[in-house]
């Protein structure tokens, strides 16, 4: 069963919610212990991003015009109800899914890529740096970008260059400039080969790569595919559509679960939902058992690259110099969380759970077959807790409405799939060591 909204009823704000918290949230902080400003990210964001990133007293933030004209190419997404999922558990439990993968990337991050580069081109920058994991947010950006006439250069995590071929090749097919990360174009990619010259790589290393990049360049400007507020706030345009069409289909969630790499995408399904502060439903955050910054890591403030060229942000992290194993779902393959999903985990409104990349895909595949599309690597984790839940419903004889946003579809990803049939794709351990040492050397403002 497919849920629709007439494209009248898209969303014409996004929804902030830190005005609407109860407890206290802790600004991005400068290495030296100041809250940041809008001007102090001047130098790597459009203004505009900058403030956005720091807003605390308006709860409704404009969709710009031109963005939402763009979002009505194919938002509002359709939210299913995965009747053939449900016959397959023989599950009571009602499943539904709020469907990105239709975006003009196949993914949720074209939500986030147009509002930034809709807000660079209208302060006059002529080109974007980004980082990159399996490609779907670099495909979003390289889009964006050529819908307003940006340059785009893109750091690809070396093990996704390497082995996600097709994200690579569909990025430079978009126009965009692919370097593979670590690499000897920056300061910080040389120190990482000096040390290891087979390194994999990580989001956090790619980052500081593009970071250091747009710090050298006076047209560049630096864009985020998830953790920053900012892209949590563009995310919401997922839940407060799901919103919308969980009424119409008189189905109030009653669990909600994501996938949380960043966590960008799982903030935007759950933060809306927040709103009907009278009902009771769980949120629940599924990390990759590889790199589990919610429930082993540590609560403080920390870079969100591997070079300390960002501003700190209070988070759960694993440490910026932990580099994660070679998990096939790249974008999960970082060190901390979302500060917004952080606190929010840290005040107990969320909970978090671990799923291994094995016992992800095998949920994936159980849903490709009874659904007939294949959800991304990524989103994999989130159908993982899903189909327990839903099973947990039959144990329990318990009519539940589950609610999970699909992220992405599987375009670049056939082979982690395919891997994962014949037995090529291995769980990789939780490196606890290599954690311990990369907390030793956390900033000291993340001492309190």
């Amino acid at each position: 069963m497919r849920i629709n909204l007439d494209p009248k009823q898209l969303p014409d704000r996004w929804y902030n919610i830190v005005p609407d918290l109860d407890f206290p949230f802790p600004p991005p902080m400068s290495p030296t212990g100041y809250p940041m400003s809008a001007r102090d990210l001047d130098p790597i964001a459009p203004h505009a991003i900058g403030l956005q990133e720091i807003e605390r007293k308006e709860r409704e933030i404009p969709i710009p015009k031109e963005v939402r004209e763009l979002y009505l190419e194919w938002r509002p997404t359709p939210l299913y109800r995965a009747e053939r999922l449900e016959r397959t558990l023989g599950t009571p439990a009602r499943i539904y899914c709020k469907h990105e993968g239709s975006s003009f990337s196949g993914s949720h991050e074209a939500n986030t890529a147009l509002a930034q580069v809709h807000y660079a081109a209208s302060e006059g920058v002529k080109r974007l740096v980004t980082a990159t994991g399996s490609g779907e947010w670099g495909a979003s950006l390289a889009i964006a970008c050529n819908y307003f006439g940006i340059r785009c250069r893109v750091y690809m995590v070396r093990s996704s260059y390497e082995e996600k071929v097709y994200g690579r090749h569909v990025m430079e097919i978009l126009g965009a400039e692919i370097v593979s990360s670590p690499s000897e174009s920056t300061r910080v990619g040389r120190k990482v080969l000096g040390e290891d010259p087979d390194s994999p790589g990580s989001l956090n290393i790619a980052l500081s790569e593009a970071f250091e990049n747009a710090y050298a360049h006076d047209d560049t400007k630096f864009c985020w595919g998830t953790v920053m507020n900012h892209v949590v706030l563009h995310q919401t345009i997922i839940g407060l559509e799901a919103r919308l069409q969980m009424r119409q289909a008189d189905a109030y969630p009653d669990i909600l679960i994501g996938a949380a790499a960043g966590g960008t995408s799982f903030g935007g399904l759950v933060f809306p939902f927040c709103q009907d502060q009278k009902r009771e439903t769980r949120m629940v955050a599924v990390e990759t058992a590889a790199a589990p910054s919610l429930s082993r890591g540590r609560y403080a403030y920390d870079y969100a690259d591997a070079g300390g060229l960002s501003a700190l942000l209070k988070m759960y992290t694993l440490g910026h110099g932990f580099i994660p194993p070679g998990i096939r779902a790249g974008g999960m393959r970082y060190h901390g969380i979302s500060p917004l999903v952080s606190a929010f985990y840290r005040e107990k409104k969320i909970e978090a759970r671990t799923s291994t990349q094995s016992q992800a895909f095998a949920a994936g595949i159980t849903f490709a077959r009874a659904e007939g599309f294949i959800p991304s690597p990524e989103s994999s984790y989130a159908v993982r807790a899903v189909i327990d839940e839903a099973l947990a419903c039959k144990e329990k004889k318990q009519r539940k409405n589950i609610l999970f946003v699909l992220s992405g579809n599987s375009n670049l990803d056939v082979d982690t799939f395919r891997g994962s049939l014949d037995g090529t794709v291995q769980d990789q351990p939780f490196l606890e060591d290599r954690v311990e040492k990369a907390l030793k050397e956390l900033p000291e403002v993340a001492s309190e």
